[in-house]
């Protein structure tokens, strides 16, 4: 019994001192705590963040000049002188239309100015004559010379004379526009390039039978190279005439096209809340074709 008295005692005294050493000691202070903290290393922002201070658009490139050429008047296709994807210059001959019976038509009209023109003359030198005559006639009758009657006659042929030329003039001029309308209208059958382009498409063929207004080729202009597109309502104001952007495709990725700004839109569409915007691309692109779609980087303003 006393011994295992003695044991508790032993116990006791131990649990004690483990107690008084917890309370009087804190955790000793490792080598990586005490080390200094490292400091934060400045770094550019991502590319994404700097992309998204940057407005994206999209729209197609277009061109001022673009037409389809149509037939002016019915006809046969007789000739095709250019084709698909060629140039063409103003007032190149495209194609021509059948004109045998217009031609055929003029070269009678054009004889029939030179046969009016040679009957005025005729009549112009017979009513100098017939004044002449008038003339001597009134001096004769002045003297008693002829009786009045015949001085009456000569006025009278005069008179008829100046009549006969003034008719004649009017049949030549008659003459003339008769002409001039057929020349016209040979020139219907020549199908010419209206400005500097390139040949898009041709709709027809030779030998074909066109009738008025049927279309036979496709003209577009190569330059210079816009884009149209559409900003928020918010850049109303901000973006103006002179404002410079840049453009770039899909298909060329990384490559950026100046462009500045040439017309702005002074209302908003109700529809969407965007204004319309045209950019006039700088230099000569040679990678970028009118109908293609291009995306558009603009500076977001502040």
């Amino acid at each position: 019994m006393r011994s295992s008295g003695y044991l508790v005692l032993v116990l006791v005294l131990c649990l004690a001192t483990v107690v008084m050493v917890g309370c009087s000691s804190g955790p000793a202070p490792t080598a990586a705590a005490a080390a200094p903290l490292p400091q934060p290393v400045a770094s550019a922002p991502p590319a994404s963040q700097t992309a998204r201070n940057d407005y994206i658009a999209s729209g197609p490139i277009v061109v001022e000049d673009q037409v389809d050429l149509a037939a002016q008047r019915d006809g046969i296709v007789a000739e095709i002188l250019v084709e698909a994807g060629a140039p063409a210059k103003k007032g190149q001959l495209l194609a021509k239309l059948d004109d045998r019976q217009l031609t055929a038509d003029r070269d009678a009209a054009e004889a029939k100015v030179r046969s009016t023109a040679a009957d005025l003359k005729n009549w112009e030198a017979a009513a100098k004559i017939a004044r002449v005559e008038r003339d001597r006639a009134e001096e004769l009758w002045k003297l008693n010379i002829i009786a009045k009657e015949q001085v009456e006659k000569a006025r009278y042929q005069s008179e008829a004379n100046d009549f006969e030329v003034e008719r004649q003039r009017e049949d030549l001029k008659y003459a003339q526009e008769s002409l001039r309308s057929l020349d016209l209208e040979l020139e219907k059958t020549r199908i010419t390039a209206p400005f500097d382009g390139v040949v898009a498409r041709r709709y027809v063929r030779v030998g074909q039978e066109v009738a008025k207004h049927d279309r036979l080729f496709w003209v577009s202009a190569v330059g210079p190279l816009r884009v149209k597109f559409s900003l928020p309502e918010s850049y109303l104001g901000r973006v103006k005439r002179g404002t410079e952007l840049i453009v770039t495709t899909q298909e060329a990725a990384g490559e950026d096209h100046p462009a500045r700004v040439v017309l702005v839109s002074p209302v908003v569409d109700p529809s969407s809340d965007t204004i319309d915007v045209t950019a006039e691309l700088q230099g000569a692109p040679a990678r970028l074709r009118p109908g293609m779609t291009v995306n558009i980087r603009l500076q977001n303003p502040k």
